[in-house]
């Protein structure tokens, strides 16, 4: 089915491209959503306008993504686990748990999927995380794994 994009989705299409996607995706995620409409001749007259609408958006967003992002770069953060008597965590640090301290120390919310962390840390010792906004704002932090006492 060929859809016309009306807001941007990650990893799939920005607003006002027209891309050919299969119908179950289409029929039960996307026009529900309101993230496309079906390519029709009235729609695709409409095109220039979602275009010049969805560059808009994406400009104001990037704007803030680039704020949130300048307040964040080379913050410092400590969490603690216990460990096991090999010396790993007997759990581990997971993405999740890097964004619930982050946002308590920031005082905003952080999404846990801008954590970009390869694996969850298993063991004690000072890691760098990277955060990802978007696809051109990113920034980097400091974790500092220790042992719960």
């Amino acid at each position: 089915m060929e859809v016309v994009f009306t807001q941007d989705v990650p990893n799939k299409a920005r607003a006002g491209e027209v891309r050919r996607v299969p119908d179950g995706y289409a029929r039960n995620y996307l026009l529900p959503q309101g993230l496309a409409e079906i390519a029709t001749p009235e729609v695709m007259k409409r095109l220039h306008k979602i275009t010049a609408v969805g560059d808009e958006v994406r400009v104001r967003e990037t704007a803030v993504m680039e704020e949130l992002a300048s307040g964040l770069d080379d913050v410092s953060i400590t969490l603690t686990a216990r460990i096991t008597p090999t010396g790993r965590y007997y759990g581990a640090i997971t993405s999740t748990h890097i964004a619930m301290e982050l946002a308590e120390k920031v005082g905003r919310e952080v999404e846990r999927r801008w954590v970009e962390i390869a694996e969850p840390i298993r063991e004690p010792g000072e890691y760098d995380v990277t955060l990802r906004f978007s696809t051109e704002v990113t920034a980097t932090i400091h974790v500092n794994a220790e042992v719960e006492e």
